[in-house]
C-alpha cells in the first residue's frame, strides 16, 4: 500500500467529530512514517549525526515494560533530534541470548519428553531458528506498536552473517594480541543448564530454606599419619562454621585470623578432615572474620570464589567434589553419585552421629540461582575461554573520567568505576549450542588453531603438521555479551572500516539502557569498543530506572504483577503509556507504574484533539501556512492583544524551558511543562480568552486571534510530537487537511521543533495577563465561597490604579469569564465611595470590591455562617479540653497526640475565617 493510502486511512480513522480513538490512528500512522521514509537518516546534511543503537531485546518471547521504556525514552530522544534537522539514525535489532533462549526451545522439548540430545545439535538449531522466528516476529510488531521511529532497513540480529564475522575478528584479535585465553578457573555453574553462565545470569535471593549455620569439629592431627577424624577425649579440635557441609568433601584447609590468640599455636598444624580422614593444614589469613561464626573457617577453592582467592595467596590445591549435574564425585568417597543436597543430609547426619557437629543455627543466606531455570547455582572449576580485562578496563574508565564518554545521572560514575578498578577476567565460554561457536579449531594433539573460518583453519594446521589433518571445532558458544559487547560497531558494518555506515555514524551518539546492566553490558561495550576501533562507542550513556507495580514492587513473574505493554496499549493507548513513562521517570530513579497517571495522560491524548477540534472551527478561512504564523515582526507591527501577546511569550518560554531540560536529558520534566503549557495556559485560559475575543473583537483583533491560536496550537504539537506522536501527528494533520493548503512540511515528524525567539517574550504581557487572571480567579473563589450559583452575573468595582486602561480593554473577557453583568462592572483608577457590605480583594495595583448584597440573600447567608461559626467553636472547644487532659497527652500514642494538635490549629484557622466572613457583612 502507498505511502499516500496509509495516510488516507489514518486520517479517515481520526473524526474531529468525536473522542479521540487511538486504535483506528495508530497502526495507520505508523505504516505512512515507515513507507515514507521518515525513519531514515536524512542525506546530504550537514550537521553532525545523532546515532542510538537499540538495546537488543532477547529473542525469548515478548516485550515487557522495561523494554516499554527503553523505547519510549529513545524514540523521544530520535524524534527530538531528527526535528532539529540532524541526519538520526535509531538502529534496531534482537540478541540471540543464548542460554536464554536455548532454554525456552529445551523446556518446549520436554513438554514432548525430548531432549536436545534426542535431537541432536543440527536438528535442535533447527527447531531454535523456528523459535527465532516467531519470536522476532512478534517483538519487531510490539516495537511498531510502540511507535519507535527505528530504520527498519538497518535492522540487526546478533546471528547474522555480519555481525557473526565481526564476532570472529574480535575473537581472534584479542587471542592475537594475547588478551583471550584457555585456562582452569573457578566459574558460576548451572547444574540444570549444564553451561558456565555470567554474573548476570546469576539472581541472589535471602532465602531460610537454605540457610543455615553449622558448626562441625574438625580435630587437630596428632601426627603425620592420623587419618582418624572421630573425635575422642583428650583430643584438641577446632570448630568452623559453614553454611555448606557438603563442600567439604573438598576442603583442603581450615584458615583463621592471624591476629586472633585463641588460634595462635594451631597455625601451622593440620586437622583431619571428617568424614574422609584427609589431613589439611590450618593456615591464617585477614580474610576470616573474626566475629563471624566460630572464627575459623573450612577453605574450598573449588567450590567457593573467596576460598579460591585465599587458595592462590597459599598456594593450596584445588579439588572439585561434583560433578556437573551437581552429584558428588569420587572425591567424595562413600557420598560418591549422591545429588549434592542429598549428600549434605547423609554428611550431617553422619557427624551428628560421631559429635563432630556441634550446634547448627538458622541463618538467612544469598542463594545464588540460575536467572533462566532457577537452579542453585555451583561454583565450579572449569576450564574455560576467558577475557583478560584489567588492559581492557583501564582505557575505558580513562573515556568516563576525562569525560570523552558522559554518563546520566552522574553519580554512576563512582559505580563504574568501583566495578573497572574490581574487575575479573570474564569467562566469554558456554556449553551451549545455540550461539556463535568458538572459533578454535584443535588438531590430532589438541593443537590450537584460532582462525577466521575452517577453511583458515585447515591450511593453519596443514602449514603446521606438513599434511592435511581432521580438525575439530571447539563445541562451546561464546557468552552472549561477547557479541553484544560488539553492538554499537558490529551494526555498523566493522570490521569493515571503509562501510558508510560506520564511516558516517561511529561513534554513536548516546546508549540508553537501565542502570542495573551498566556493568554487564556498557562496560563491556566500552571496553571493547575502545580497544578495537580506538573510539568510544558512545558520547553519552543514559540509565533510566526500573519500572515497579503501582506498590513499588518489582516486576516479576514469582509476585504476579508483570505487566504487558501491548494490554496497556489496548486499554489506553500508545500515547497515553509513552506520556506516562516518560513523565513518570528520572535518569536512574525507579518509578511506580501509576493506573491514575495512565487514566491522566489518556485525559490529556483526549484535550489535545478536543483543542484542535476547537481551533480548527474557529480558523475560518485562515491559510494554514508559515505565512500566517505569527513572528516577531507581525507581532510588534500589529494590534495583538494583551492575551495574544501573553501566550506567545509564554510558549516561547516553554520552548526554551524545552530545550534546556531535553539536552540535560531530562525529559520527564519537559514532557510535564509542556502539558501543564497545554492545559493549563493554553487550552484553559487562552482558548476560552479566544472565544471573547473572536465573538467580540472587530475584524483585525478576529484576525490577530486566528492567527495566535493557529500559531500556539501548532507549534505546541510540534513540541509534543516526539511524546505523543501519535495524537500529534493526527491533530496536526487535520489542522492542516481540513484546509486545501498544503503544508509544509508534510508531516510533523520532520517538522521543524521549537526554539525559543527570545523577540517574543514580554514580561509586560506576562504580568498584565497575571493580574487579569488572578481578577478572574478571585472573583471566581469569592462566587464558590459564598454559593452564588453558577449562571448568576454579579456586579464588581474595580479600582486599578495604573492598570486601568490594560483592565479596561479586557472588559469583556473579565465580563464573561468571572460572570460579571457587563453593565455591573465598573473599572476606574479608584473608587470614590465602597458599599457597606461587601468583600474586597487585593491584586497589586488593583483592588476588587463585590458587593455582596446582589450576590447573596445577607440574612440567610449571615445565619448559615453564625451556624457553622458555633459548630467549629464547639469543636475547638472540644480539643483544647481533651489535649489540656494530662492523661491523655501522656498515654496517647505521639502520633495520635499530634494529629489532634493538627487538627485544632484547622479548627482555629476555619474560625477566624468565618469571624473575618461575619465581619465583613
Amino acid at each position: 500500500m502507498s505511502a499516500d493510502k496509509h495516510l488516507h486511512n489514518a486520517l479517515a480513522g481520526a473524526d474531529l467529530g468525536q473522542a479521540y480513538e487511538a486504535a483506528k490512528v495508530e497502526e495507520h500512522l505508523y505504516k505512512w512514517w515507515e513507507a515514507a521514509g521518515y525513519f531514515k537518516p536524512t542525506a546530504a546534511n550537514t550537521k553532525a549525526p545523532f546515532v542510538i543503537a537499540i538495546p537488543p531485546p532477547n529473542v525469548t518471547g515478548v516485550l515487557h515494560t522495561g523494554h516499554g521504556l527503553t523505547n519510549t525514552i529513545e524514540d523521544i530522544l530520535t524524534r527530538w533530534h531528527r526535528m532539529l534537522g540532524q541526519p538520526t539514525l535509531w538502529v534496531p535489532g534482537t540478541d540471540h541470548a543464548g542460554i536464554a533462549t536455548q532454554n525456552v526451545v529445551e523446556k518446549q522439548l520436554a513438554k514432548v519428553g525430548k531432549t536436545r540430545h534426542d535431537l541432536g545439535r543440527e536438528d535442535f538449531l533447527d527447531a531454535v531458528w523456528e523459535w527465532k522466528g516467531r519470536s522476532h516476529s512478534t517483538i519487531t510488531n510490539q516495537i511498531r506498536r510502540l511507535g519507535s521511529s527505528v530504520d527498519w532497513q538497518r535492522e540487526r540480529f546478533t546471528l547474522d552473517e555480519g555481525l557473526s564475522q565481526a564476532v570472529v575478528v574480535a575473537f581472534k584479535r584479542l587471542y592475537d594480541d594475547g588478551l583471550i585465553y584457555r585456562g582452569t578457573r573457578l566459574v558460576n555453574w548451572c547444574p540444570r543448564c549444564l553451561s558456565a553462565i555470567s554474573d548476570l545470569e546469576v539472581v541472589y535471593r535471602d532465602e531460610q530454606e537454605q540457610g543455615n549455620l553449622w558448626h562441625i569439629r574438625y580435630k587437630v592431627a596428632n601426627d603425620a599419619n592420623d587419618t582418624e577424624w572421630r573425635i575422642s577425649e583428650g583430643d584438641q579440635s577446632i570448630t568452623i562454621a559453614t553454611t555448606r557441609p557438603e563442600t567439604l568433601l573438598a576442603d583442603v584447609a581450615v584458615a583463621v585470623h592471624p591476629e586472633d590468640e585463641r588460634y595462635a599455636d594451631l597455625v601451622g598444624k593440620f586437622v583431619v578432615l571428617p568424614a574422609l580422614g584427609r589431613q589439611i593444614p590450618i593456615i591464617a589469613d585477614t580474610y576470616v572474620e573474626r566475629e563471624f561464626g566460630t572464627g575459623a573457617l573450612k577453605i574450598t577453592p573449588g567450590h567457593d570464589p573467596n576460598d579460591y582467592i585465599v587458595g592462590q595467596r597459599h598456594n593450596l590445591p584445588i579439588l572439585n567434589a561434583m560433578n556437573l549435574d551437581a552429584t558428588i564425585n569420587s572425591e567424595g568417597g562413600s557420598y560418591a553419585g549422591l545429588d549434592r543436597f542429598e549428600a549434605r543430609k547423609r554428611l550431617v547426619a553422619d557427624l551428628t552421629e560421631t559429635g563432630n557437629l556441634v550446634e547448627t543455627k538458622p541463618h538467612l543466606m544469598k542463594i545464588g540461582r540460575c536467572e533462566r531455570c532457577d537452579t542453585i547455582i555451583e561454583p565450579l572449576i572449569s576450564t574455560q575461554w576467558f577475557v583478560k580485562t584489567q588492559p581492557l578496563a583501564e582505557p575505558a574508565m580513562a573515556a568516563v573520567r576525562e569525560g570523552r564518554t558522559k554518563i546520566v545521572p552522574e553519580r554512576f560514575n563512582k559505580i563504574y568505576f568501583h566495578w573497572m578498578e574490581n574487575i575479573q577476567d570474564w569467562c566469554i565460554s558456554r556449553q551451549l549450542w545455540w550461539g556463535h561457536r568458538i572459533p578454535v579449531w584443535y588438531g590430532p594433539d589438541n593443537q590450537m588453531f584460532v582462525e577466521l573460518n575452517a577453511a583458515d583453519a585447515m591450511a593453519a594446521a596443514t602449514a603446521h603438521y606438513g599434511q592435511v589433518v581432521e580438525l575439530r571445532q571447539d563445541e562451546d558458544v561464546l557468552d552472549t555479551w561477547f557479541s553484544s559487547g560488539l553492538w554499537p560497531f558490529s551494526i555498523l558494518g566493522w570490521p569493515d572500516v571503509e562501510n558508510p555506515d560506520f564511516k558516517q555514524f561511529y561513534p554513536t551518539t548516546l546508549l540508553e539502557t537501565g542502570y542495573d546492566i551498566l556493568f554487564f553490558w556498557v562496560a563491556r561495550m566500552m571496553m571493547l569498543g575502545l580497544y578495537l576501533t580506538g573510539k568510544e562507542p558512545f558520547e553519552w550513556v543514559y540509565l533510566h530506572g526500573l519500572v515497579r507495580d503501582e506498590h513499588g514492587r518489582k516486576m516479576s513473574k514469582s509476585l504476579g504483577n508483570q505487566v504487558d505493554p501491548m494490554d496497556l496499549i489496548e486499554q489506553y493507548g500508545t500515547d497515553a503509556l509513552r506520556f506516562t513513562f516518560a513523565t513518570s521517570s528520572t535518569p536512574g530513579q525507579d518509578f511506580a507504574l501509576q493506573p491514575t497517571r495512565l487514566d491522566s495522560a489518556r485525559s490529556f491524548a483526549n484535550k489535545i484533539w478536543n483543542a484542535t477540534r476547537f481551533v480548527i472551527s474557529k480558523l475560518g478561512d485562515l491559510p494554514r501556512t508559515a505565512e500566517s504564523k505569527v513572528d516577531a515582526e507581525r507581532l510588534n507591527a500589529q494590534a495583538y492583544t494583551v492575551a495574544d501577546r501573553w501566550i506567545l511569550s509564554r510558549f516561547n518560554r516553554l520552548a526554551g524551558d524545552v530545550e534546556r531540560l531535553m539536552n540535560s536529558f531530562n525529559l520527564g520534566e519537559a514532557g510535564r511543562q509542556i502539558q501543564t503549557f497545554f492545559w493549563d495556559e493554553f487550552a484553559d485560559w487562552y482558548i476560552e480568552t479566544a472565544k471573547i475575543q473572536i465573538d467580540t473583537g472587530d475584524e483585525q483583533q478576529q484576525l490577530r486571534t486566528r492567527e495566535t491560536l493557529y500559531s500556539v496550537l501548532e507549534g505546541t504539537l510540534r513540541l509534543l510530537h516526539p511524546f505523543m506522536p501519535f495524537v500529534s501527528e493526527a491533530a496536526w494533520q487535520k489542522l492542516h487537511n481540513s484546509e486545501q493548503t498544503t503544508p509544509t512540511p508534510a508531516a510533523l515528524i520532520i517538522a521543524e521543533y521549537p526554539l525559543i525567539n527570545a523577540a517574543m517574550l514580554n514580561e509586560q504581557a506576562e504580568r498584565d495577563w497575571d493580574l487579569v487572571q488572578n481578577i478572574i480567579r478571585g472573583v471566581r473563589n469569592v462566587r464558590t465561597e459564598t454559593g452564588v450559583e453558577a449562571v448568576k452575573w454579579i456586579e464588581a468595582l474595580i479600582a486599578a490604579g495604573s492598570a486601568t486602561a490594560m483592565l479596561t480593554e479586557q472588559t469583556a473577557i473579565i465580563s464573561r469569564l468571572a460572570r460579571i453583568a457587563p453593565d455591573k462592572l465598573l473599572i476606574s483608577e479608584s473608587l470614590s465611595e465602597r458599599p457597606e457590605q461587601a468583600t474586597t480583594l487585593v491584586f497589586a495595583p488593583a483592588e476588587v470590591v463585590l458587593p455582596l448584597a446582589g450576590m447573596v440573600d445577607l440574612a440567610a447567608e449571615r445565619e448559615r455562617l453564625n451556624k457553622e461559626l458555633e459548630r467549629v467553636e464547639a469543636d475547638v472547644e472540644r480539643r483544647r479540653t481533651k489535649l489540656a487532659n494530662e492523661n491523655f497527652v501522656a498515654k496517647a500514642k505521639p502520633e495520635v497526640v499530634q494529629k489532634e494538635r493538627e487538627a485544632l490549629a484547622a479548627q482555629e484557622l476555619a474560625a477566624t475565617t468565618l469571624r473575618e466572613r461575619l465581619a465583613s457583612f
